[in-house]
């Protein structure tokens, strides 16, 4: 049966175009082993289409285009994937069973909109996944069930509803996590046609984020409603429509009636739309009525798509336990399968033709199940990983090197260094993206950003609102959409308030799309300790642990000038080439720092040098001491080197390794560095405990060094304000008493 979405054409035509016209059965021989006893919720589902009679009289012409019997088949197909999936499951060969039972009339969103409008779905969207694939998609859940490596997106590493060629992002973290994403998405359609950047996404699409009701509670969630109402109100254009999903269950927590309307109903720059999933001829009124608006306003809209749930929360949630059952019978009559049977008997279909067809749809998704029963799945950790180390350092190193600023410059500060290398990507990468907040009008609060809006323009380097969810949700969205967005995080204390955007979904979509969607982006934050006179925790942190810990995460820790511009230029041709996803860690104390050892010397400024590059995990030696290596980065390294200089003079070989990049690290530089001297000291500017120096040090021993080895960190504190931050930050004094320390013991 061919797969027809909305009709146009004549009433009377979608009259002929309703009646039954009977497919073939399925003839199932591969069903060993599968037990076809109807569970209680298909045989509950059989009875009442046994005892189902059409509302009102029979119509020859339903008031809506939609294809019911499309529809119905989609919706028999969503509700037997999850059967399947739990008989899998009870075989030992599958391994999810979170489903889309109830929640099948999202399938008529999914033919109310088109397959270019990029949609970022809920995980009980089966019902919409396949009303894009049509019945050849059963194939592609069920292998996520199993984790074949033919899922067509994530190639067996979870199982999430995508698939790239029907604008289908997998969401790929925590509940909600996905819609800052969604915001972003939608913000860069239209603002990659204004700026006449190459996307992915027709310059009129929408774009689609489902989730749940209890989900609109999630702080992230709440982020991206005022994100987008923010830009409405602001007359941004945001193609958005949300759609809640509420069967007015968290697991088993529930959500109080009226909340949603409550909460959403008369939200200002956020329209409201509500419909019940039951009746299908509603839902696909609504859903094109407001799809469309959303289209030609451009502006943001929240349908209330009123569900039920069958099933549990997922395989091993037993309903019992906190639902009555006159409640669960009750709601039974609400299926939205029972809503298309009864909508197809009233334009001419008979009760046998809908049992039919049931038997037919269920038949065919477990002959699917059976023959995916022993798919080929992942076998070597390398297939895993893949997606993780797409990695053309050739490429990167040319791009990088298009993008460096030409010819010598004067000696120039941190901040002046990084200034002139973004006002150069800008210049010469026209998708490029700066944003945060502050870094548009006024420059930044430290002036790194000033003069680049007016050198780039408005649509490129612009302020957005106090939250860092969304500025890296903007990130995400802007960065699977033809840009590469470089985000600033006004200070690392603010990162930890929204790191899951990066940890759970910019790190992690390559990884779950198996390489087809990627989101190259480069995060600059301003980070670590010693900043004079501005001082106190949420201005001078350290705590760099939670990006280490993200696989396929790059973090570029530059300290001097000339390395700040090369290795900014490294991560945004990264993005370009790779997809990269990079943290930029720019040492707040040394933004305007020019000596190094005297007042007035300007060691620390530097020009930047035009052919220079710096290669992701590639350090930086200065001296070639015999003696001791001091491994350091950031502030450390300024520290370091006049330790360096005094020892020096005191008959002590010294060479200080600069690691410049903390993930991943420098591995053979710090292997080679350390067997060039007699003993190796790691002085770690952040804490004793989760710094870096745990990985250096774990390196070193992974390696098998002999070599005498020292640390030396700050304490394990948060940074007060004022002369008290001297007390817990690692100082020039205990880095020289911990070199002494190791080579005369």
């Amino acid at each position: 049966m061919p797969r027809v979405s909305f009709l146009k054409m004549s009433r009377m035509a979608y009259a002929d175009a309703g009646r039954f016209d009977r497919a073939p059965s399925v003839v199932v021989d591969n069903l060993v082993g599968v037990d076809r006893t109807r569970t209680p919720l298909e045989q509950q589902l059989v009875e009442a289409l046994q005892t189902l009679e059409p509302h009102g009289e029979r119509v020859l012409a339903m008031p809506t285009d939609l294809d019911l019997t499309h529809l119905y088949d989609i919706q028999l197909a969503s509700r037997h994937c999850d059967l399947a999936a739990r008989w899998l499951r009870s075989q030992g060969k599958g391994y999810y069973t979170i489903g889309s039972s109830g929640h099948e009339s999202n399938a008529i969103l999914a033919m109310a909109t088109r397959p270019t409008d990029p949609a970022l779905l809920h995980y009980r969207s089966g019902g919409f996944y396949l009303g894009r694939a049509g019945l050849p998609g059963i194939s592609d859940i069920l292998s996520g069930v199993v984790a074949a490596t033919s899922e067509p997106i994530s190639g067996g590493r979870h199982k999430v509803f995508g698939r790239h060629d029907l604008a289908i992002i997998p969401q790929t973290s925590t509940i909600a996590s996905h819609l800052p994403r969604a915001v972003g998405v939608a913000f860069a359609i239209d603002r990659a046609s204004k700026l006449k950047v190459l996307s992915p996404w027709p310059s009129d699409a929408i774009t689609l984020c489902s989730f749940g009701d209890a989900s609109t509670n999630h702080a992230v969630a709440t982020a991206a409603f005022n994100t987008a109402a923010y830009c409405a109100f602001q007359r941004l254009p945001m193609p958005l429509l949300f759609i809640c999903e509420d069967n007015g269950l968290g697991i088993s927590v529930r959500t109080p009636a009226g909340w949603i309307e409550t909460s959403f109903g008369s939200r200002p720059n956020l329209r409201y739309v509500r419909v019940d999933g039951d009746d299908p001829v509603a839902v696909a009124e609504v859903a094109t009525e407001v799809a469309g608006w959303v289209r030609d306003k451009r502006k943001p809209a929240f349908l209330h798509l009123r569900t039920v749930r069958f099933g549990g929360h997922a395989g091993t949630d037993v309903e019992a336990a906190y639902r009555s059952g006159a409640e669960m019978r009750a709601e039974a009559d609400r299926d939205p399968i029972l809503g298309t049977a009864r909508a197809l008997l009233a334009t001419g279909w008979k009760q046998s033709d809908v049992l039919q067809r049931h038997d037919e749809i269920a038949d065919m998704v477990y002959k699917v199940a059976g023959d995916l029963a022993n798919a080929e799945q992942l076998t070597t950790a390398e297939e895993v990983i893949r997606p993780l180390s797409l990695r053309r350092p050739e490429e990167v190193k040319s791009l990088a090197q298009a993008l460096t600023p030409a010819g010598d410059t004067e000696p120039l500060t941190f901040a002046q260094a990084v200034n002139t290398t973004l006002a150069t990507v800008l210049d010469r990468q026209p998708n490029v993206l700066v944003f945060g907040e502050d870094v548009a009008v006024k420059g930044g609060v430290y002036g790194v950003t000033k003069g680049l809006m007016a050198k780039a323009g408005g649509g490129r380097v612009f302020d957005t609102l106090l939250d860092e969810t969304s500025i890296l949700g903007l990130a995400n969205g802007s960065a699977i959409s033809g840009f590469v967005p470089i985000p600033e995080i006004e200070y690392l204390a603010y990162l930890h308030n929204a790191e899951d955007q990066l940890r759970g979904e910019a790190a992690t979509l390559s990884f779950f799309s198996n390489g087809q969607y990627r989101n190259g982006l480069v995060v600059r934050v301003a980070g670590y300790g010693y900043q004079e006179g501005f001082g106190g925790h949420f201005h001078n942190d350290d705590a760099i642990a939670v990006l280490r810990d993200i696989p396929g995460l790059v973090v570029a820790s530059p300290s001097r000038p000339d390395d700040a511009a090369a290795m900014l230029t490294t991560c945004v041709a990264a993005a370009q080439v790779d997809g990269t996803v990079s943290v930029f860690l720019e040492p707040i104390a040394r933004y305007h720092t020019q000596d190094l050892f005297e007042a007035s010397d300007r060691g620390w400024m530097a020009p930047i040098q035009p052919d220079a590059h710096v290669a992701i995990g590639s350090g930086r030696t200065y001296g070639e001491g015999l003696d001791l290596t001091i491994v350091t980065c950031g502030n450390g390294v300024l520290l370091s080197l006049r330790v360096a200089r005094r020892l020096t003079g005191r008959g002590v070989g010294v060479r200080v390794l600069d690691l410049r990049w903390l993930s991943p690290l420098p591995t053979e530089d710090l292997i080679r560095e350390t067997h060039a001297t007699r003993a190796v000291l790691v002085a770690d500017e952040t804490r004793a405990s989760g710094g870096w120096s745990e990985g250096v040090i774990t390196a070193l021993v992974d390696a098998g060094i002999s070599t005498r080895i020292g640390r030396v960190t700050s304490k394990d504190s948060f940074i007060p304000l004022g002369d008290a931050a001297k007390l817990v930050l690692l100082s020039e004094e205990e880095i020289e008493a911990a070199a002494y320390r190791l080579l005369h013991t």
